[in-house]
């Protein structure tokens, strides 16, 4: 964050948020509008005031122009700011991955037979949490993490409900290429990383999700045939139209 400052939580990416229902890793906002006033005034993120904000905006004759054009006047204020910012949000789609291009049917794009065998592991060990087509199910899992020094207790720090412990948020599988380091806390640097954790580290910590223990097995058994399937299965929702899609850059 600002001047280097160190936080607890691994940014997420921003797509797909249109269809979904809560936001953050540990819940607590309901309403994209309203999403950016965590990050704007964290300590660890922006550490600023919405005021203070506007102040900065109101000065630059740039964004005075921009908000004419959107919303008919120069004036800036919190509801125009914040759905300013909750509409390019909802404009950062990701829809046109090589997964996407075959379900769609599109000439000439199949999967590998890997790809194919890769997408068949999927559906069976992974899609209950990660659902197409956003690959979650926006639901908040305790998926067997180590519980770190930290202490992140998740959803139960919105909710403070007991079942509510160390609950985060699933993340959508897309663009993974991209999107390292891996969970709530950037634990993970590779996605070998995280396999290693749910075919072999899955912990019997409260409230573990019960699709990770099975008829007292913890985690998702995985050989390694299976692991190079499954990534290249994965590698089939990298998006590289909406990596490079001009309009979504910095101006």
């Amino acid at each position: 964050g600002i001047d280097d400052r160190l936080g607890t939580r691994n940014s997420p990416p921003i797509m797909n948020l249109a269809w979904n229902k809560a936001f953050m890793w540990g819940g607590g906002v309901y309403d994209l509008d309203l999403q950016p006033i965590v990050p704007i005034t964290a300590h660890e993120e922006m550490d600023e005031n919405l005021e203070n904000v506007m102040s900065k905006l109101r000065a630059m004759p740039k964004y005075t122009s921009m908000f004419k054009t959107a919303f008919g006047s120069e004036e800036i204020n919190t509801a125009r700011f914040m759905k300013a910012l909750s509409q390019f949000m909802v404009m950062c789609i990701s829809s046109d991955s090589k997964y996407d291009k075959v379900m769609r049917k599109e000439s000439g794009v199949v999967f590998t037979t890997e790809e194919q065998e890769g997408f068949n592991i999927f559906k069976d060990k992974c899609a209950k949490c990660h659902t197409e087509p956003l690959f979650t199910d926006g639901a908040f899992r305790n998926n067997g993490l180590a519980i770190s020094p930290v202490n992140d207790l998740g959803l139960y720090t919105a909710t403070l409900i007991e079942s509510d412990k160390y609950k985060f948020k699933v993340p959508s599988l897309r663009n993974l290429k991209y999107t390292a380091p891996y969970m709530h806390d950037g634990r993970f640097l590779t996605l070998n990383g995280v396999l290693d954790h749910y075919a072999l580290q899955v912990q019997p910590i409260p409230n573990l999700d019960a699709a990770l223990n099975q008829g007292g097995a913890r985690g998702i058994p995985l050989n390694e045939t299976e692991r190079v399937k499954l990534l290249a299965f994965l590698s089939t929702l990298n998006d590289e139209t909406f990596i490079n899609n001009k309009a979504l850059a910095e101006q």
